[in-house]
């Protein structure tokens, strides 16, 4: 089991949560990821690694309420136990010194791209970061991000702070005023699509990372099937990063939502049990 420490609300639904894991924090790389199970009656559900302090033991996930197991996780107090979290899993994310890298987070998908940003400017790159969300409210790690940027540019779509517009808006100002050598992307799968198209026009080599679709975390269950350059591949053990130009991201769209009927009717009937 592995202890809570602390606990933070980013938002109503982005919680913070760091995690007791020495064994975890001690090897953990950008770009890997955890597979959590809350109780013994509990599905498996795949996080990516968002920081880690070697010295504590710890590292910090950020979830966002969406589902059953989700909210499970997140309505858990610091002090409460996680009965699995295994890790670290799949491919750590290739990092040298490239010249200048644009980075790009939606949501949520700005914890995992945090790490990442890090690395890339340790590694003696400029480093542009573009933040995106709907509105303020829903911007995270800004400062976090910030310390390990050349230069931050925060988008949200109302306007409500930082640039009004979509995150491919703020791609376009850079790559056109500036050499781009390379784009990461992290975010919902619908941003990184079309983020991914925006650096395609321009023939900016660009990384995404698609660990949502994941669900065992080894290979075995064969839920998060991607099609990568028309080859099969595998999140969990061939990525969660891969060749963003080179994805079917309408093949996973369709396969995300291909139980979501499901999902929202179980989320519901919690939400009824926990009212």
């Amino acid at each position: 089991m592995n202890k809570i420490i602390e606990k933070e609300y980013f938002s109503k639904n982005v919680i913070k949560l760091v995690i007791e894991a020495p064994e975890i924090a001690h090897s953990r790389k950008p770009g890997h990821f955890v597979i959590i199970r809350v109780d013994n009656k509990g599905e498996r559900i795949p996080l990516t690694i968002a920081d880690a302090d070697e010295a504590k033991g710890t590292i910090t996930l950020v979830i966002q309420r969406v589902g059953v197991t989700s909210s499970k996780l997140t309505d858990l107090k610091a002090g409460d136990t996680i009965l699995d979290v295994a890790g670290p899993m799949g491919q750590s994310t290739h990092l040298e010194k490239v010249g200048t890298v644009l980075c790009a987070g939606g949501g949520v998908g700005v914890a995992p791209l945090m790490p990442i940003v890090k690395g890339l400017k340790e590694a003696g790159n400029r480093v542009i970061t573009i933040l995106a969300a709907r509105s303020k409210d829903l911007i995270i790690l800004e400062d976090q991000i910030k310390e390990y940027s050349d230069e931050l540019i925060v988008m949200t779509d109302d306007g409500s702070y930082g640039k009004k517009g979509l995150v491919t808006h703020g791609m376009e100002e850079v790559i056109q005023r500036e050499k781009v050598n390379m784009s990461v992307v992290i975010g919902p799968a619908i941003m990184m699509k079309f983020a991914s198209l925006t650096t395609k026009k321009y023939n900016i080599p660009t990384v995404a990372s698609l660990n949502t679709i994941m669900v065992d975390g080894t290979g075995m269950c064969g839920a998060c099937r991607v099609t990568v350059g028309g080859k099969t591949k595998f999140v969990c053990i061939d990525g969660p990063e891969f060749d963003a130009h080179q994805v079917d991201f309408d093949q996973m769209l369709q396969r995300l939502g291909a139980y979501k009927d499901q999902e929202m009717k179980a989320y519901e009937e919690y939400l009824k049990m926990h009212a």
